[in-house]
C-alpha cells in the first residue's frame, strides 16, 4: 500500500508560481510510476504530468507544456509540480498518483492504484 499526501496549494494571482509536493510512504517509491491530475468542479479528472520511475521520462497535458515541471527525488520520496505563470483555468484540485510496479504510465487515469486526498489550487485573475 503507497501513501501519498500532497501540500503545496493555495490562492494565486494570475501569472504566479506555486510548487505542489507529494510526500510517497509505504512501497519503495522509485518502483512506482507517478503523476499530477487535477479535477475541476463539473469537469472529468484529467491528466497533467506524468514521470517515469528513475525520472528521465515526462509528460504532459497540451494545456501545461512549457509552463508546469515535474520532477522527483527518490531519495526523499517526494515528487514536485513546479507551476509558472498560472492562469485562472488551472483552477481545480491536484491530486498525485502512483502506479506500483511499472516503469511509466502517461497520462490516463487507468494506469494509477494510489491517490492522494488532494491539495487546492485557486488561480484569480
Amino acid at each position: 500500500q503507497v501513501e501519498l499526501v500532497e501540500s503545496g496549494g493555495g490562492p494565486v494571482q494570475a501569472g504566479g508560481s506555486l510548487r505542489l509536493s507529494c510526500t510517497v510512504s509505504g512501497v519503495t517509491s522509485p518502483q512506482n510510476c507517478m503523476a499530477w491530475f487535477r479535477q475541476a468542479p463539473g469537469k472529468e479528472r484529467e491528466g497533467v504530468a506524468a514521470i517515469s520511475t528513475e525520472g528521465a521520462s515526462t509528460a504532459y497535458a497540451d494545456s501545461v507544456k512549457g509552463r508546469f515541471t515535474i520532477a522527483r527525488d527518490n531519495a526523499n520520496s517526494i515528487m514536485y509540480l513546479q507551476m509558472n505563470s498560472l492562469k485562472p483555468e488551472d483552477t481545480a484540485m491536484y491530486y498525485c498518483a502512483a502506479g506500483p510496479g511499472r516503469w511509466f504510465c502517461g497520462l490516463r487515469v487507468a494506469p494509477y492504484d494510489d491517490w492522494g486526498q488532494g491539495t487546492q489550487v485557486t488561480v484569480s485573475s
